[in-house]
């Protein structure tokens, strides 16, 4: 564990510090019979914008409504297409996309109420636009949302990571687990569906306080101490997983439910969260399988060095939220 600790600590504290790819989102919503305002939101990394832009059929003409917006970690463009032909039916293409590792999410929300969501992605950039939400269709698109937001969510990865430090034993890690992935499921749910919910911020900054909180428990873990997180983890996962469960929601209430599937899209979002879960939890396990076979010596007092740096990252994550209350 020791060495696994040293090894993967090192792989996300580059992470960490790096900017996360996000898909790009391209938010088409329908004003008149032949009028659409779009909305093309691009990640960017450090000062670079990948090239890459929505392209619709011909009979389209674009508006350009405003100058690029500039926020944190992303580009935002304003358009607005106009045409006496109907989106329905007629091909959506985002360029450059095949130069890239981004997916781009396209919102259509027309006048009758009706949403639809699609993914593209850099081996499949083109798409045809149909007039409703399929099921198929939903089931691919929020499995895969679900799955990258959750190895994209560094914040979500270090606290599933001081989990399996804190939790030794096969059973009592399942347990610890489990009991994380049925608290986020719960708060996930209600928060989507609208009968709960939390601003995003403060939830976004006691997310990283957990982490600060369960780095400080497997520092008295390691000198021997017992404590509730300590004895009985999977009571400290169920509660912080609550919590977590208000930040998944948070993303999936960005990019929207369509009506008409809204079971479906719901169920396999959380499906992705999980099934992303555990191919980290099952990478992890094999770090540790593996560098325990190499028999790589590592001091005893580097174990504390990665515990010290999950708590001062998350610290930093702490501020940098608490701050961006009032920016």
């Amino acid at each position: 564990m020791k060495k696994f600790l040293f090894f993967i600590f090192t792989i996300i504290t580059f992470n960490s510090w790096s900017h996360e790819i996000r898909p790009a989102f391209l938010q088409i919503i329908q004003n008149s019979d032949s009028s659409y305002d779009v909305f093309w939101k691009v990640p960017s990394l450090g000062d670079g914008v990948p090239k890459i832009s929505p392209v619709f059929a011909p009979f389209f003409s674009v508006e350009v409504l405003e100058q690029p917006n500039q926020i944190p970690g992303s580009v935002i463009y304003s358009y607005r297409i106009n045409s006496n032909k109907p989106l329905q039916g007629s091909i959506i293409t985002i360029e450059g996309l095949n130069k890239t590792l981004i997916d781009a999410l396209v919102s259509i929300s027309y006048l009758n109420g009706e949403k639809v969501t699609l993914m593209l992605q850099p081996d499949k950039t083109s798409m045809i636009i149909p007039e409703k939400e399929t099921l198929l269709n939903t089931i691919k698109t929020y499995l895969i949302l679900g799955t990258e937001h959750i190895l994209l969510g560094v914040d979500h990865l270090l606290f599933v990571l001081a989990l399996l430090l804190i939790t030794p034993g096969f059973r009592k890690l399942i347990k610890t687990i489990t009991a994380f992935t049925i608290a986020h499921s719960i708060t996930l749910s209600l928060s989507a569906l609208g009968f709960v919910g939390l601003p995003g911020p403060p939830v976004e900054a006691v997310i990283a306080l957990s982490i600060i909180f369960l780095a400080y428990e497997i520092i008295k873990y390691y000198r021997g101490e017992e404590s509730i997180a300590i004895n009985h983890p999977w009571i400290i996962a169920f509660a912080f997983g609550l919590l977590h469960g208000f930040g998944f929601a948070g993303a999936l209430t960005s990019i929207g439910l369509p009506q008409t599937t809204i079971p479906a899209a719901l169920l396999f979002f959380n499906i992705g969260v999980e099934l992303g879960q555990i191919l980290f939890i099952v990478s992890a396990i094999a770090i540790i399988w593996l560098i325990k076979k190499s028999k790589i010596s590592i001091p005893d007092w580097v174990k504390l060095v990665p515990v010290y740096g999950i708590g001062s990252i998350a610290s930093f994550w702490l501020i940098e939220r608490i701050v961006s209350f009032w920016a």
